[in-house]
């Protein structure tokens, strides 16, 4: 769910760019599938998340560290960074717990969310009324988000619980975002996201712990997969292409996450979505493409 975006684009990105977006994003979507096979609670397998990829993060952090950067993250910046942490720790845990709740699908365009209330958030601060695209995304989202979650109420009023735990999510992943981007022109990416991963692992093993959730594991393949496939690999990828793409082909590229969810709801566990679903699924979807779509358009 969350990545650190270089929104400026290449001229001229090569196929193997193209294939490490879409790979970043294809890793991201199994995330849900890796957090409902493990046994530990689910704000335990994000404590795993975090926790297991931290030497990997780490070395990855210094074999990129530049010249401008090696005195770390200075003291002014570490303290943004730290709380950006603990809000990644909030998104983490609610959006786990929500995807233990509602269907996968429902929980990776919730979780997506983020970007939507980031497009309501400028608009707060600009003081200003929304462009078309802007007006258009943000009804698309209402209407969309309307019918899933009346859909959830219908089948059960936990799947209901789930939607508002992974939309909760897209809030803290806003303030996360917010807090991270003031350091982002004074630190490389790796360093960043092995601080603020080293800053929220605590704080998912606290609430881990007061929920009275299991925290150790007996089987660890799906932890592992979850720390590498989400934060390492998919993490990376997404990172390493980002800047080559504009924001609305990143935006678009985005939507497979869903799709992916939507697919390993189906195999894994028997997951299926009625027509008025799909339509409340493609309306969050054209929401998530406009949003991305105005955004490009205003710079």
């Amino acid at each position: 769910m969350s990545n650190l975006n270089d929104s400026g684009a290449v001229a001229r990105p090569d196929p193997l760019h193209f294939a490490a977006l879409l790979g970043g994003n294809f890793a991201l979507a199994l995330g849900p599938w890796f957090v409902r096979m493990a046994d530990s609670g689910p704000v335990s397998a994000a404590f795993w998340r975090l926790s297991l990829s931290l030497p990997v993060l780490a070395l990855l952090a210094l074999w990129q560290r530049q010249p401008n950067h090696r005195s770390g993250i200075a003291r002014g910046a570490w303290g943004a960074v730290a709380i950006a942490g603990v809000f990644f720790a909030f998104d983490l845990a609610s959006w786990h717990v929500g995807i233990a709740h509602t269907r996968l699908g429902n929980a990776s365009l919730f979780g997506n969310s983020g970007s939507l209330i980031l497009m309501f958030w400028g608009l707060l601060i600009a003081r200003r009324w929304p462009r078309r695209l802007e007006t258009a995304a943000m009804l698309a989202a209402m209407a969309g988000a309307g019918i899933l979650l009346g859909r959830s109420l219908e089948i059960d009023r936990v799947t209901l619980i789930g939607d508002l735990f992974c939309i909760l999510a897209g809030f803290f992943y806003v303030f996360y975002i917010l807090l991270i981007q003031r350091a982002r022109d004074r630190v490389d990416s790796w360093s960043l996201l092995f601080s603020s991963t080293l800053a929220g692992a605590p704080v998912l093993l606290a609430i881990a712990i007061a929920l009275g959730e299991p925290v150790w594991p007996h089987i660890w393949w799906p932890l592992f997969a979850l720390a590498l496939g989400s934060q390492v690999i998919g993490q990376g990828l997404i990172v390493f292409a980002l800047r080559h793409f504009s924001a609305l082909i990143v935006g678009v590229v985005l939507l497979t996450q869903p799709a992916v969810s939507i697919l390993a709801g189906w195999l894994a566990f028997g997951e299926t979505i009625g027509w008025l679903d799909a339509v409340g699924m493609t309306l969050i979807a054209s929401a998530l493409v406009l949003g991305r779509l105005s955004e490009a358009a205003g710079r």
